[in-house]
Parts: structure tokens; sequence; C-alpha cells
């Protein structure tokens, strides 16, 4: 059983560790604090919303994260909850306002849609990511061409600096595996099709295949290969992301990517459904030792 994080000194140490994350995950960690100091007092969210002049839902939408933090809200909440120590109320209140403050990947605002937002603030506090993915090669592990053309894909209607600025985005995204604090562990499925479709050519397919083998070396990243001998298997539905958080900050959450928006699933009973899921695909996979052979054989025959 996963442990939780009860006192808002460990509020603070853990949203100082996230602050690369932007508000998305430092709402979801005050939020998930005020939840806590809320059903510790035996207070409704009817009563606490009564207490901000609110309706009980938005007292909800706080407690999840999922808009932002007046301090006159949070103080009067505070309040409510009986937290009346000066050093408590002072430090949930600062943290309540670094909660606004931007991720770096709002500076590419234009090129970012509000359904992806989220995403890459949870992406970028997350510990673990798991994927499996079956007609690209992760975004986390593309190089700058491949990224271009897939970014080009059926959009005529997208200006050449608006790629540019996408592609960007994408090889910046690509940092947390490389920073020196706390890389997260990635460990992904990828379907042999999505390796052998020529996405920009042969010339970027193969660069694309040789970086993937360089990446794949690395300690937290694993790559695993889905083969076409597999035939039908769990993950034919389409892509798959699960997010896994430092102990006890925040639950589990499946990111499900379509045409125009995306689903966030944070239930137990669904997310672990998913784990399910992606377990089933690793041990179909092949295993991580062979990856590199596999795609040293797909390389030759590009």
């Amino acid at each position: 059983m996963r442990t939780v994080r009860t006192t808002v000194s460990d509020l603070d140490e853990s949203l100082q560790d996230h602050r690369q994350a932007g508000p998305t995950v430092s709402r979801m960690l005050v939020g998930a604090q005020l939840r806590r100091l809320r059903e510790a007092r035996g207070v409704t969210r009817e009563e606490a919303g009564n207490a901000i002049r609110a309706s009980h839902s938005k007292i909800s939408r706080l407690e999840l994260g999922r808009t932002s933090f007046k301090r006159r809200d949070v103080a009067d909440l505070l309040t409510l909850y009986g937290v009346t120590d000066d050093a408590e109320r002072a430090t949930l209140l600062s943290l309540a306002e670094q909660a606004g403050v931007p991720g770096w990947w709002q500076a590419y605002g234009d090129v970012v849609p509000g359904w992806f937002d989220a995403y890459l603030g949870l992406e970028q506090a997350a510990c673990v990511i798991r994927s499996y993915e079956v007609q690209f090669v992760p975004g986390l592990l593309q190089t700058e061409e491949y990224a271009r053309a897939v970014i080009q894909l059926g959009r005529r209607d997208v200006t050449g600096p608006e790629v540019e600025r996408r592609v960007a985005l994408r090889m910046r995204r690509q940092e947390l595996l490389h920073r020196r604090s706390n890389p997260p562990k990635l460990w992904t499925v990828i379907d042999e099709t999505a390796l052998r479709r020529l996405i920009g050519g042969p010339a970027t397919m193969r660069a694309q295949i040789e970086h993937l083998i360089r990446v794949s070396e690395l300690p937290q990243v694993t790559v695993q290969i889905m083969p076409l001998c597999a035939g039908a298997h769990p993950g034919a539905a389409g892509p798959i992301t699960i997010l896994r958080f430092p102990e006890g900050e925040l639950p589990d959450v499946v990111y499900l990517e379509q045409l125009a928006g995306a689903l966030y699933l944070d239930k137990p009973a669904e997310t672990e459904r998913y784990w399910h899921l992606m377990n089933r695909l690793d041990i179909e996979a092949e295993q991580p030792g062979a990856a590199a052979a596999t795609l040293r054989r797909i390389l030759k025959e590009i």
C-alpha cells in the first residue's frame, strides 16, 4: 500500500522538488492537502463551498487541482479547517501562489493545445513513464527530423514556423531524460510496425533507429519491441501512457491521446486495469536485452 504525505512541510518539500513541473502538478499537490484538511475536520464539500461563496463543485475542482487558487479562498478554507498556526498558514498560502507560476512550456502556448498542457506538467513530475506505441516512435525518443516529419503528417495547413516551434517543444521535453537530479524511468514498448514505417524517408528513419539504439543504452531508459510475429495482442487498440509519481504524492495517471483531445484516467479501478494491460504487453514483447539486435536488423533492411 502506498503511503500518503500529510504535513504542510512535506508538501512544501515536494513542491520544491517538482518546481519544474509547473502549475498542473503544483495545483494537484496543494489541492490534495486541502482535501486532507477538510476530511480530517469532517467538513463537507457543500460547507466548504459556502465558506468561500462557491459551489461544492468548485471545491471538488480545487481539490483535484483543476482550477487555480485565490489567496482569499485558501485563507478562508484554512480557517474553516482549523489551521490557526501562522507558519502553517503562511506556508500553504505561499504554495498556493506558487501553483500559479507558469511552466516552461507555456512559452509554447501558441502551439500547445489546451488538452495537452496538463500532460506536459504531469510528464515533468513523473518518476516512471510507461508507454506503448503502435504507430510512431515515442515523442521522448524522437530525433528532430523524425519529429518534424511526424508533425507535418496530414497537416498541410501548418506553417513552417509552427512546425519548428512544435519540434523545439518536443526536443525540450526530452531534456527530462538527461537531467542530473532524479530523471524519470522511461519504459516503453514499441510495435515493430512503427519502426518499419518510413516516416520522413529512409535517411530520416535510419537516423531515428540509430538514435533509439543509443538512447536505449541509458540506464533510465528501457525499450522493448513488440514483434510482428506476435500477431494480435492486448495493445492493438492504440497507444497508452501511464505516469507514476514519487511515493504517495499523486495517484497514477493514464493518458490516452485522441485525434483532437485526450483522456486522463486517475481512479484506481481504471489505472490498475491499464497497469495489468501494460504488464501483459511487456511479457509478450521481446525482452529488453533483445532490442538493440532487433533495431540493428531493421536498420540493415531500410
